[in-house]
């Protein structure tokens, strides 16, 4: 792909594109559905920002790690709840990602 020879048999039988904007430094973007597919979440830098963090005694502000997903999709095929209920789902998993878990 990096050196433009794909070809459309490469990525025929796809649902979802998975594109890392982060890997040129860019925080957020919207990416464009590549047809036919029907949807593509893009994955932003990972930067260090202020957040407020609920604790026991009360919100506080914390530095951490952040990263911005974008999902783009086809509203024909997908309905925008579910939409929305794909990239909340997207955004638990890396939230609960262990590193140590054995696969």
């Amino acid at each position: 792909a990096r050196n433009n020879k794909r070809i459309p048999d490469e990525v025929q039988g796809g649902t979802i594109t998975l594109t890392n904007l982060g890997s040129f430094g860019t925080v957020m973007g919207t990416p464009i559905i590549n047809q036919p597919q029907v949807a593509i979440v893009a994955v932003g830098a990972i930067v260090k920002r202020p957040v407020v963090v609920e604790t026991p005694q009360g919100d506080m502000i914390a530095v951490r790690h952040m990263m911005y997903l974008s999902l783009s999709y086809d509203h024909r095929i997908i309905d925008g709840a579910l939409g929305g209920k794909f990239i909340y789902r997207m955004k638990e998993l890396l939230e609960q990602f262990d590193t140590k878990q054995i696969i």
